[in-house]
Parts: C-alpha cells; structure tokens; sequence
C-alpha cells in the first residue's frame, strides 16, 4: 500500500462490480469470450460463486488461457472520475478497502492495470487461483459446503455484513473511532448498511438493487445516506462528505485546545490575596 503519513479518522468501503468498475467482472468475462448461453442455462441450478467456478473449468475445457481471461479483463469500463476519486480519497487521508463477490485474480488484474492496487489496504473477496493446470479455480470467501455464515439476506458464499462487523471490531480493539463510507450497488450491499453507525455514509448507486431496498425503508439505515448515479457523481460527493468529516474534525480540534486553555487559565498559580501593609509610624509619634 501507497504510504499515506497524513492519516485520518475516515474507512471507505468499495464494492467493485458497477462501483469501481461500471459493468458485473463475471459477467463481462463470461461474454466477451462468448460462453453467455450456456452462463445463462446453468445460473438457475446453482449459487453465482458455484458457477463461476464451474464456467472457468468450461473456459479452460475450451481452450482458454488465463492470459485471456486477463486482456479481457484489461479492457473493462470505467467511468474517467472513478480513478481520480480513489486516488484524491487516498491523498486526503483515508484508509480504502475492496468488499466484493467477484474473486481475487479478477480484482488484482483490474486494479493493477488501472494503477490503482496501491491504495487499498484489504481485498475481501472469493478467492481465485490458478492450478497446475492452469485453470482458475474460484472458491467461496465463507465455505458454505462446511457451514452457514448465518445470515438469511446474504448468497452463502459471503456476507458483506460479516465482514463490515469484523471491520469495526479491528479498528475498535486498536483504538480508533473511525467513521466509515460504504460504496455499493448490489442487493449483497444491503446487509452491511444495516450495520453502519449513526456517524457513518452510506452511498448507494442510485436505481440499482441497494438503492432499491434501502428506499423501501429508510429509516432501517442508521447511516446518513447519499445516492449517486455514476463516476462523476460519486466522484462529487464522496469530496464532499470526506471534506465535512475532516472539517468538523478540526473544529473539534480547535475547541478541545480551547477547553483546554482555559481550564490551563482557570487553574492557574493562585495568588495570596492582596493585604495591605503596616502603616510605618515614627517612633517620636508614638504616646
């Protein structure tokens, strides 16, 4: 990670699909090298992390290499603001991490193209490997074959809500009273704004499922909610927000130090009361 000296008291959470990047990475791979048929046959037989890994043993059966799969991944969309936005979020101060349902070997190859890898701290995803074979295996970030992660809103392969918790209780048993903004689109991002605290964002890309659900009951979100719509957007209001946080942060500042002077002031040496002093009388005046 890119080292940042000037840190401050903001954790921005990204979703990758249609957040980072504007289209679904599976989605766009599985089309590009034109499997989309047999995708769309098999998704209603099993959970989206159980296909993946299937439709790589289907790309790799077929002759596709995982240098194919990566110049495919090269050329995603981005919206032109998203970059700037990610890299100004850094320069201000703020700790980034990646929360996805994509998987590990898609995200690095995006965002190390995109130039972009150094400035997250933490990757949650599925993770992706390639075998011997050369084949990318994509296994599940919570292993639903042993058991449940509990939570029914959630596929069960991963629970974004999870992972948030375990977000807060690490930087809670460090210390920190961070504030934190969650940027997401899908359905899998409802879960962890359920999560988010009072002094949190929450960013939902405004038409898209979690901006969908939050809107059917808004009041569930404890986290002030700001919509966007696309790079630009986010770009705009992310500044904004991270701005206010900062700027109310050194106002606190300011009225500690201020607090603290005056307690200094009030506190301060204590004088003896002021007694006036003996008239000195002429010892011949005296009867």
């Amino acid at each position: 990670m890119a080292n940042n000296n000037n840190r401050n008291n903001i954790v921005i959470v990204f979703d990758f699909d249609k957040t980072i990047i504007d289209v679904d990475s599976d989605n766009w791979v599985v089309d590009e090298l034109g499997f989309t048929d047999l995708f769309n046959q098999l998704l209603p037989t099993m959970p989206w992390n159980s296909l993946m890994n299937r439709m790589m043993k289907e790309l790799h059966d077929h002759g596709k290499t995982i240098e194919e799969i990566k110049q495919v991944l090269r050329r995603i969309p981005i919206h032109t603001r998203v970059i700037p936005a990610i890299k100004s979020a850094h320069a201000l101060g703020c700790e980034l991490r990646i929360v996805s349902d994509a998987n590990t070997l898609f995200i690095e190859t995006i965002i190390e193209h995109l130039g972009i890898r150094e400035y997250f701290s933490e990757i949650n995803t599925n993770p992706g490997l390639v075998d011997e074979q050369g084949r990318l295996l994509v296994s599940p970030y919570h292993d639903f074959t042993k058991s449940s992660h509990g939570c029914s809103r959630c596929p069960p392969n991963m629970c974004k809500g999870l992972i948030i918790e375990r977000i807060q209780a690490s930087l809670t048993k460090e210390g920190k009273k961070m504030k934190m903004i969650y940027l997401g689109d899908g359905a899998g991002d409802y879960c962890p704004s359920l999560g988010l605290k009072a002094e949190d964002y929450m960013m939902p890309r405004k038409n898209f499922p979690v901006w969908d659900l939050i809107s059917q009951n808004p009041m569930l979100v404890k986290a002030t909610v700001r919509d966007w719509t696309d790079g630009e957007d986010m770009e705009r209001i992310l500044m904004e927000i991270i701005n206010k946080i900062i700027s109310l942060e050194e106002e606190d500042e300011k009225d500690k130090m201020l607090s603290s002077d005056n307690y200094k002031i009030s506190v301060g040496i204590v004088h003896e009361p002021m007694v006036p002093l003996a008239l000195q009388v002429p010892l011949n005046l005296v009867k």
